[in-house]
Order: structure tokens, then C-alpha cells, then sequence
């Protein structure tokens, strides 16, 4: 009886740790900085400096919201040499997919993100690097 419930803690200590629910997908998307860098995420990896170029704001901002993105799952991180690339989960739950294509369609409509995307396309052809890195897979942070 002491093993099932044992086994049954860990079940549910490893479900609450690695699945995002709705509330903590919301509590990601409530902050505009955060949610333009989830969105530019949908369109790949990037590392900081790729969000400070097209978000405009200083990187101490962009590396706090890229922080508590982290510690709430919604974002991955690996190591390239002196850099860290962030990306969206690559196994993401039903819930955070849902929201993320949602998110994808409602930004089309807005200028702000239409922007972002703008900016995002100007910096990409001086970050393959990250394309190349995450082919590669190098250890992860």
C-alpha cells in the first residue's frame, strides 16, 4: 500500500512539474513584453540579443521576462558556446498549443507584432548561427 501512494506522489509531483496549465499559460501571456517574445518565438529560436534588436528595450528587461518565462516551462533554453537559445517547448501541451496558435492568429491583425516579424526577418539572415546550433544540439542549460 506505502509503494502506491509513494508511486502515485511521484505521478503527481511529475504531472504538476512538467504540465503547464491554463492559469500559468495566462499568467505568461498578461505581460505585452512577454508576449511579444513568446510570439517571435513561434517562428523559431532566438537568443537575447535577437530579442533586444526587435523588441527595442534593454536586455536586462528582455533577460527577466526570458527568466520567468523559464521558470514557468513556457520556454527551453540550450547552451551555443557563450550564448543561450530560447525556444517554445518542444513537446508543448494541448492547452499551451491551443493558446499559441491562437496567439499566431490574432497577431497578424495587430501592428505591433506585424512589426516584431518585420524586425524579426532583418535580424535573421545575421543569426543562422542559431539554426546551425540547434541542429546541433549541444548541451542543453
Amino acid at each position: 500500500m506505502s509503494n502506491r501512494i509513494y508511486l502515485l506522489t511521484h505521478v503527481l509531483a511529475w504531472v504538476s512539474f512538467h504540465d503547464m496549465d491554463l492559469i500559468e499559460i495566462y499568467q505568461c501571456f498578461c505581460d505585452a513584453t512577454r508576449l511579444r517574445i513568446i510570439h517571435l518565438l513561434t517562428k523559431g529560436p532566438l537568443c537575447v540579443c535577437h530579442f533586444q534588436d526587435v523588441l527595442e528595450v534593454p536586455q536586462t528587461k528582455v533577460s527577466q521576462h526570458l527568466a520567468y518565462l523559464r521558470n514557468k516551462k513556457m520556454v527551453e533554453t540550450m547552451r551555443h558556446g557563450q550564448w543561450i537559445i530560447y525556444s517554445l517547448p518542444a513537446k508543448p501541451t494541448v492547452e499551451l498549443e491551443n493558446n499559441l496558435k491562437c496567439l499566431q492568429d490574432c497577431a497578424q491583425a495587430d501592428k505591433r507584432f506585424r512589426a516584431d516579424i518585420k524586425r524579426l526577418n532583418a535580424v535573421r539572415g545575421e543569426s543562422e548561427w542559431v539554426a546551425d546550433a540547434m541542429k546541433q544540439k549541444r548541451a542543453c542549460c
